[in-house]
């Protein structure tokens, strides 16, 4: 049985859960089975091992310090981390070791969490599944045929396979919801400005957030409240206070309204139809919880994806430029060939983008009076095989994330139910910012209400008994 972050610290609180039991149990698991899924870059095993017996000790003396101390989770590659590599998946930075943590880094550190290693991402959150990096892409625990999304691929991978129980991700379009939904997990994008970006390598300043990943919208809460908070050292930081997501996590939906966002997944980009039935079952999961569920009309997702995408290029290709003129043969082929599309753009699309994107954003608002969430999916069907994903597949069908990067507003993955070949399937809620509070509360009492956080993939089911 491979515990939640939230139980395996009161567990710990109440020394009935050993920190290096608990590490020893998720190095065991890593061992049996990131051969296969390629997950870690660059594991740890004999520093978290270290770590988790000196946190054990300083625990039986002193108590804990919160429900992070003792857990064991892993960052994502383009968290800097002083001393070890950081290297974006990439030959390009192949030699980069920083002298600073990240402030997430940091901070998670501060709150007692215990880091495995550096784990697997698409090049520099945007070049993969590509096959002719130094490291391997990652595999879906569920299927390892199969895709786990991007760019946050080692994350949600660890954390379905309980490897980790939480991780760190980066959205800048996508990155953490889909591969949540890829892999059957929970993972959120807070309100843009909400947690430090400074010391993670950057794509698209704009666009770019920072977030966790874990096994339930509980541990989500929990990993953000050690993340959250103003950095005056981030341009895009915002100093707005955070507040206790514990103390509302059982609040509920009673009275609540929930957008239901039919024609993204209906019409705009139809999705598989496990991943319907999920959604139409979550509508039906609030409405017995006591909220009332109405259908509202957003912007296009083909307008928002359009917005988006000219930004993120352009932004992307100003952080590369440099290295693209002077080693572009150290970039895998699909990160290049990638970039070489924000070249193409000019100062007048970029400006235009942006203009659009406050017009989305005011038309967003104005359909959303007296909403409290949205509800789409995070992505449209079962994961496709890993050697079946097209290298242009973000120029094609417009996605689900992207209007929230566009927004800024926070949106958390989940869970909804399994499709073909036994594939997890899931759902998207999206609040207002700096709403992460009910956010959290709703989505807790959706997994509370069902039985997806019961079922493991079942590579990780054999190496957990």
């Amino acid at each position: 049985m491979i515990p939640t972050i939230a139980e395996a610290g009161r567990l710990i609180a109440a020394r009935k859960l050993s920190p290096v039991e608990l590490m020893q149990a998720c190095l065991d698991r890593t061992a049996k089975q990131d051969g296969a899924l390629h997950a870690f870059i660059r594991p740890d095993a004999s520093g978290a091992l270290a770590a988790a017996r000196a946190a054990e000790a300083r625990i039986m003396l002193e108590g804990t310090k919160g429900p992070l101390d003792g857990i064991p989770i892993a960052h994502k590659d383009i968290y800097c981390t002083a001393g070890v590599p950081t290297t974006a998946h990439s030959k390009v930075l192949i030699d980069h070791v920083p002298t600073e943590d990240s402030v997430v880094v940091a901070k998670w550190a501060a709150a007692g969490a215990i880091s495995l290693g550096k784990l697997a991402t698409h090049e520099f959150a945007f070049g993969g599944p590509s096959f002719d990096l130094p490291w391997p892409p990652v595999r879906n625990p569920w299927n390892p045929a199969h895709f786990t999304a991007g760019s946050s691929s080692g994350t949600a991978a660890a954390v379905a396979s309980g490897m980790i129980l939480g991780g760190t991700g980066s959205d800048t379009g996508g990155s953490i919801r889909g591969p949540a939904a890829l892999c059957g997990i929970a993972g959120i994008k807070p309100t843009y400005g909400r947690a430090s970006r400074r010391g993670v390598l950057p794509l698209a300043q704009s666009l770019d957030h920072t977030g966790p990943m874990a096994w339930t919208a509980e541990d989500c809460a929990i990993l953000l409240q050690a993340m959250a908070g103003y950095d005056p050292q981030d341009p895009a930081s915002a100093d707005m206070p955070v507040p206790d997501y514990a103390a509302t996590l059982n609040s509920g939906v009673k009275g609540r309204v929930v957008g239901l966002v039919r024609h993204m997944h209906e019409s705009d980009n139809p999705v598989s139809a496990a991943t319907l039935k999920g959604i139409n079952d979550a509508a039906d999961t609030f409405r017995a919880l006591g909220a009332e569920v109405r259908d509202v009309t957003l912007p296009s997702l083909a307008e928002f994806n359009a917005c988006g995408w000219i930004l993120l290029l352009a932004e992307a290709f100003a952080v590369h430029e440099t290295w693209m003129r002077e080693r572009p043969q150290d970039y895998g082929k699909y990160m290049r060939e990638r970039l070489v599309l924000g070249a193409a753009l000019s100062a007048a699309d970029y400006m235009q983008a942006q203009k659009r994107r406050l017009e989305l954003i005011a038309r967003s608002f104005a359909a959303t009076q007296g909403v409290d969430f949205l509800l789409t999916a995070a992505a449209p069907s079962e994961a496709p095989k890993i050697d079946e994903v097209p290298q242009w597949g973000f120029l094609g069908l417009p996605g689900f994330t992207m209007p929230f990067n566009v927004t800024g507003w926070p949106g958390i993955t989940l869970c909804s139910g399994f499709g073909v070949g036994g594939l997890p399937v899931g759902l998207q809620l999206v609040a207002k910012p700096w709403q992460e509070a009910p956010l959290f509360a709703a989505a807790h009492a959706y997994e509370q209400a069902t039985e997806w956080r019961n079922r493991r993939p079942a590579m990780t089911e054999e190496t957990a008994r």
